[in-house]
């Protein structure tokens, strides 16, 4: 198990958000790469949707993209999401997490944000991690693990 990297980052409120302030909880933690594209849309919707379960089951479900706080708040509120959106304009968090590096379209490299998710115990620590996700059915499967991990610590 590896420990999750800190961070602070500005919410869609600018209200910025540290992960040593969220100790004691649950973390679903999503990268990916911007707000109101098909895909990015689908996962927000998804974990939205699944957020009272998420919730029930003690944990926060938070995303995080290079769009500036602004956009995450059109982006929440054209779509009705119920999820944190966390800004990380330097990429600094995306590199931290692995979620930023080198990705292929139509044949050509580029850098960008490779959509991971990640699950982050109660002490902080990573103990599941999802890289280059498919957005479609991800928070139903992340749901699903996170009910069998917490079974797990908690038997």
């Amino acid at each position: 198990m590896k420990k999750a990297p800190d961070f602070c980052l500005p919410n869609q409120d600018r209200v910025e958000i540290c992960l040593r302030d969220l100790k004691g909880k649950w973390i679903v933690l999503y990268f990916y790469p911007k707000d109101n594209t098909p895909g990015c849309t689908t996962e927000a919707k998804e974990f939205s949707e699944l957020l009272d379960e998420f919730e029930n089951l003690g944990a926060i479900v938070i995303g995080v993209s290079p769009d500036s706080p602004k956009k995450h708040c059109n982006f929440i509120e054209k779509h009705g999401l119920k999820i944190t959106l966390l800004s990380d304009e330097n990429k600094e968090v995306l590199k931290a997490y692995g979620a930023w590096g080198k990705k292929k379209m139509y044949g050509k490299e580029y850098e960008g944000v490779i959509r991971s998710t990640f699950i982050i115990d109660p002490d902080g620590n990573i103990v599941k991690e999802y890289k280059k996700v498919k957005a479609k059915g991800h928070a139903a499967k992340v749901l699903e693990d996170l009910k069998e991990l917490k079974n797990h610590t908690s038997s």
